[in-house]
């Protein structure tokens, strides 16, 4: 059994985070399923997706240490093609990736006490994003 939904987010720029486990969590119990998987995928090259102990510090802490890793610069390739001020966003989301899978028991999202799902802003400026979530299982 296969269940689709979509998240939509409205996002404020680079660095911005959202924790999106209920929403995620909501679409598995909707979607009837016990055990198997959800999927969770950014539709776009410039957002990512991840797993961690939403608090502010890290909401702080990851956006600083990848701007760091990949700080804004018009020397990237892509600036040089296209000068449009977001070269670090597409390699910073490169980087987390666009999305998680996670493993689904008893009708909800295998997470511990301290893990959540959020979305990650790379870009530079606000976007409406679109967040696929897919749930396959039994």
């Amino acid at each position: 059994m296969v269940h689709q939904q979509e998240i939509e987010i409205d996002t404020a720029g680079h660095g911005d985070m959202h924790d999106i486990t209920d929403d995620v969590a909501a679409i598995v119990a909707e979607s009837g399923i016990e055990t198997g998987t959800v999927h969770v995928f950014n539709v776009g090259s410039t957002g990512a997706i991840g797993c961690v102990e939403f608090e502010p510090g890290l909401r702080e802490d990851i956006p600083a240490i990848l701007n760091k890793l990949m700080p804004p610069s018009r020397q990237y390739g892509h600036e040089q093609t296209w000068h449009d001020g977001n070269g670090h966003s597409h390699l910073q989301a490169t980087l987390l990736g666009p999305s998680l899978t996670v493993p689904i028991s008893a009708g909800r999202p295998v997470l511990g006490t301290w893990q959540q799902i959020f979305h990650l802003e790379c870009d530079v400026k606000g976007r409406r994003r679109t967040v696929v979530v897919t749930v396959s299982g039994d």
